[in-house]
């Protein structure tokens, strides 16, 4: 499978050459917000420069990006409904010329955000920390989330195989978004619901890397290549924004030096499987 971007990744690709790069997933890889904003699909706050287009210049491939904020598992086999109107299913964008297939998606099935959103606190002390909220009853319901969805990252991996039989599959996890005890108030969560917060993140990324490995897809590990790039850094440092963002990104999101860092990450792992 991977001999067949020999040529290509010396960017010799045309506009001729075949679709080799297919980009699925949510807001994690769509960009929202980062400049500039791909017009063809304006309800998707998708970017021109979102790590697939990163990926995919320093491969010198061609790429369709399908991606699209809010985007959750069913939207990879249905249309996903936007502000400016339907998306086609992402997985429509898949066939036997496919080549490359990355992927980031599962956040929004599991509450990550919406989680993350409910935890801002900005009185502690004051207001409970949300960890108690989220584990009452000796039940830590998003770990229990996590795990119930996890065979559905399984299935969609399959489905992804099936659309495109000769394509490499490169799963990209979320990152580390918090520091150990986090930064309020840059970061408005206590340090509690801070270490909960990325502590699920953590275990997204776990299930994330096990149903990759068990349904033939490379894991492209963001969680670690981007410890001391939360949000609590200073801007050119830090690859995700905290609630209020310093640039042009949406909040708890990745910013152009998140996209840009994360790119070459995964160009890196493509190019390592095809000199491999």
């Amino acid at each position: 499978m991977v001999t067949a971007l020999t040529g290509a990744t010396a960017g010799t690709a045309t506009a001729a050459t075949t679709v080799e790069y297919v980009a699925l997933g949510d807001s994690a890889a769509a960009g929202p917000l980062v400049l500039p904003p791909d017009l063809s699909s304006p309800g998707c706050l998708r970017s021109l420069a979102d790590y697939p287009h990163v990926a995919a210049k320093k491969l010198g491939v061609p790429l369709k990006d399908v991606t699209c904020s809010g985007a959750t598992t069913a939207d990879m086999t249905s249309p996903q409904q936007t502000q400016t109107g339907a998306v086609p299913p992402q997985l429509d964008a898949l066939s036997a010329s496919t080549r490359i297939v990355s992927l980031t998606i599962g956040g929004n099935d599991v509450g990550l955000v919406g989680a993350a959103t409910s935890c801002i606190n900005l009185l502690p002390g004051i207001n409970p920390d949300c960890v108690d909220r989220y584990t009452a009853g000796g039940h830590d319901q998003l770990a229990e989330k996590i795990a119930a969805f996890e065979p559905t990252w399984g299935a969609l991996l399959d489905a992804v195989h099936t659309r495109a039989p000769n394509a490499e599959v490169y799963v990209a996890g979320y990152g580390t978004y918090l520091p150990r005890n986090g930064c309020w108030p840059i970061a408005p969560l206590t340090p509690r619901d801070a270490n909960y917060i990325q502590g699920s993140i953590d275990k997204t990324n776990a299930a994330l890397a096990r149903q990759a490995a068990a349904h033939n897809a490379h894991y492209v590990d963001v969680r670690t290549h981007s410890i001391g790039h939360d949000v609590c850094k200073l801007p050119g440092v830090k690859w995700f924004e905290s609630v209020i963002p310093t640039s042009i990104a949406a909040p708890l999101h990745p910013n152009a030096d998140g996209m840009r860092a994360i790119g070459a990450q995964v160009a890196s792992a493509i190019g390592a499987a095809v000199s491999g």
